[in-house]
């Protein structure tokens, strides 16, 4: 088995409860951990033996980009589809951290991790 980590990928979305944050937006960072078997790809140097990290990456990508009222959601759309798109995922866990959340007070972000 191995873990591939994709940190810091930044995007800027339109998901929160309120109205403004679906029309104004924020930015959002996510951070995906992924528990995989990694030996053949170690062996063969051959991207097709690998999880495609740029496929993992348009992924978290596109399903960023629907708009959602919860974090949990999008967390929750992100990895259904990478269990949906590679078999070999033994463990999946994603993070989302919208930053300056509109809360009513100073706060650096707030975040939803999901596992499965």
């Amino acid at each position: 088995m191995g873990v591939i980590e994709i940190e810091g990928m930044e995007f800027y979305a339109y998901h929160g409860h309120f109205a403004e944050e679906q029309i104004v937006g924020n930015r959002f960072i996510v951070d995906l951990t992924l528990i995989t078997d990694c030996s053949k790809a170690a062996k063969s140097d051959n991207l097709e033996d690998a999880l495609n990290y740029q496929a993992v990456y348009l992924i978290v990508n596109e399903e960023m980009q629907i708009k959602s009222h919860l974090l949990e959601h999008v967390a929750g759309r992100i990895i259904n589809r990478l269990y949906d798109g590679y078999d070999t995922i033994e463990k999946a866990k994603v993070k989302i951290s919208k930053l300056n959340p509109p809360m009513g007070g100073q706060i650096e972000k707030v975040s939803v991790t999901l596992e499965r």
